[in-house]
């Protein structure tokens, strides 16, 4: 069945013709209802530690085993390995700290459930803007994920010793333009999240997205091999998409690697993106919900 506006009378329908589909109104500045949304799904994540410690020893195992597939690869040619021991050792041990705030596969199971269930119609008529509330369900669910995983991670790895040790920032300068560059690249990957979650709108199934995607992100953004081994052809086309701007960037800061002004360029990339995917995804989610088809009859 197509949904028109959830049965409104003629007049609410000219209204909403006017003003644009439900759930896609233009945004009002009382942003209690999303920082309270943020705040609910933040202490919901909390709930699933068990699973969380779970993961902790797969994070432990993923991350000696890359550490020492790199050193390896350093041993048999040091002169084509553009980072240093202590550069790699942060990127790591960071990727694996903050996976849940860095990698897009983290989906919101509800958002693809509702969008393909056709209980969308429900979320349509709720007083609140959907890409909003979407947007802050997403981040709090990172936000959680993070806060569970992150610091027994960050722990033990600055205790490791030699070169596998995560080492500090080298200046409190480079402390302050990673904090800045990672809650940036948080807003860049939800926001990249909102796009593939309105195209699930348009395409109904969500199986193709959700196996395609996190493929590609993870190659782009360097998640599967750090972009200074790239060729650099290819390694300045893919700095600047956005992909690379979630993990490249703030995890380079963080070890020195990208410093002065490239990290400042770096983080204005960010900003660049991060304005685009929000103006680009208000769009489309404003577009796609005029005519929503809900599953089900």
């Amino acid at each position: 069945m197509r949904y028109d506006h959830v049965g409104r009378d003629a007049s609410a329908r000219r209204s909403s013709n006017k003003h644009g589909a439900p759930g896609a109104s233009r945004p009002t500045w009382n942003f209690k209802p999303y920082f309270a949304l943020i705040g609910i799904r933040f202490l919901n994540g909390l709930q699933y530690r068990a699973a969380a410690l779970a993961g902790l020893s797969t994070q432990f195992a993923w991350g000696f085993m890359i550490l020492l597939g790199f050193r390896a690869f350093r041993e048999a040619n040091p002169a084509a390995f553009p980072m240093t021991e202590t550069e790699m050792a942060a990127y790591i041990w960071l990727q694996q700290a903050f996976i849940a705030w860095l990698f897009i596969w983290f989906w919101e199971n509800d958002i693809f459930a509702d969008i393909t269930s056709g209980n969308i119609a429900y979320e349509l008529v709720r007083p609140v803007d959907l890409y909003s509330r979407w947007f802050a369900q997403v981040i709090g669910n990172r936000v959680a994920r993070t806060v569970l995983r992150c610091l027994p991670i960050l722990v033990v790895a600055a205790f490791l010793p030699g070169d596998l040790r995560l080492a500090a920032p080298p200046t409190w300068e480079t402390a302050g333009l990673f904090t800045l560059s990672m809650i940036l690249a948080l807003g860049v990957v939800s926001s990249l999240g909102m796009l593939f979650y309105g195209a699930t709108v348009y395409s109904i199934s969500a199986h193709g997205m959700r196996v395609i995607v996190p493929v590609l992100a993870d190659f782009c953004a360097g998640a599967i091999v750090p972009l200074p081994f790239f060729p650099e052809t290819l390694r300045r086309v893919m700095e600047l998409l956005p992909f690379a701007t979630i993990q490249n960037v703030p995890l380079r800061i963080y070890s020195g690697h990208m410093a002065g002004a490239e990290a400042w360029q770096g983080i204005g990339l960010q900003v660049f993106w991060l304005v685009v995917q929000l103006v680009l995804g208000r769009m489309l989610f404003r577009k796609a919900l005029r005519k929503v088809v809900v599953q089900g009859g």
